[in-house]
């Protein structure tokens, strides 16, 4: 099975810092991916310019067949990248289930119907997006405000307002942060719903002990370069990462 993202040489530079400097790596379809690495490596920055946040200076990024550098976000978005941030970007005063309603591709170009619904399929979207709010066990929330909900809940709204896009492909950042323990099992249970049902995931995140639970595979930034990549149980072992990730220096 082919890559479902191929990242190749890519370069990103800020002014005269470099954030991404010609790193390289494929994602493969249907994994669970971690982007890891110490503060300042690139992980985010090289998320914003893989959902087109941000334009890269050179190299390539593919996903599936499409070269990627001439298009915004929102085509990016079209094609099946969904987007989740480490600050969450909920529309704190309209209800949860309206925040997931957005998601769905008939309100993208239509912002203005979620306050005046006169479409005809009003009631499916409507039905849908609170059958995602019950796959998270948050269908009670349904008619309260996002912004009342707690830090986890919300970032569950984000990640099933991802979903109803269609998204094939998933930038899930700092998913875990924040979060309390009974939360983050649901987090980690949606994950691996959603891999279950063929979609693809990556995640930056800094919490260690929920990367080796979920990932199949880890890939490491450092200095805006990958330094490593393979199995959680192969790159925690690997001494360039003890080195530039844990800041343990090892002797081959």
């Amino acid at each position: 099975m082919k890559p479902i993202l191929r990242v190749k040489n890519l370069v990103k530079s800020f002014g005269g810092l470099v954030a991404v400097n010609k790193c390289s790596f494929e994602v493969e379809t249907g994994s669970i991916t971690a982007l890891i690495g110490p503060n300042g490596a690139g992980k985010t920055t090289m998320f914003n310019l893989i959902n087109g946040v941000l334009k890269h200076d050179d190299g390539e990024i593919i996903f599936k067949e499409t070269h990627l550098k001439n298009l915004d976000f929102d085509k990016r978005a079209r094609l099946g990248i969904g987007r989740t941030f480490q600050a969450i970007r909920v529309f704190p005063q309209l209800s949860a289930l309206e925040n997931i309603m957005l998601g769905f591709p008939h309100y993208q170009d239509n912002f203005l119907d979620i306050f005046h619904p006169n479409k005809e399929n009003e009631k499916q979207v409507r039905k849908e997006a609170l059958e995602l709010l019950q796959v998270v066990n948050l269908q009670d929330k349904a008619n309260l405000a996002a912004g009342s909900l707690s830090y986890g809940q919300q970032k569950l709204i984000e990640i099933m307002r991802a979903v109803a896009t269609g998204a094939e492909l998933f930038l899930l950042d700092e998913p875990a942060a924040g979060v309390n323990r009974t939360l983050l099992h649901s987090i980690v249970a949606l994950i691996k719903k959603l891999q279950k049902e063929g979609k693809t995931i990556m995640i930056v995140e800094h919490d260690m002990g929920f990367v080796m639970d979920v990932s199949d595979s880890v890939i490491v930034m450092d200095y805006g370069r990958e330094i490593a990549c393979g199995k959680p149980s192969e790159v925690q072992k690997n001494p360039r990462v003890l080195e530039a990730y844990l800041g343990v220096k090892t002797h081959a």
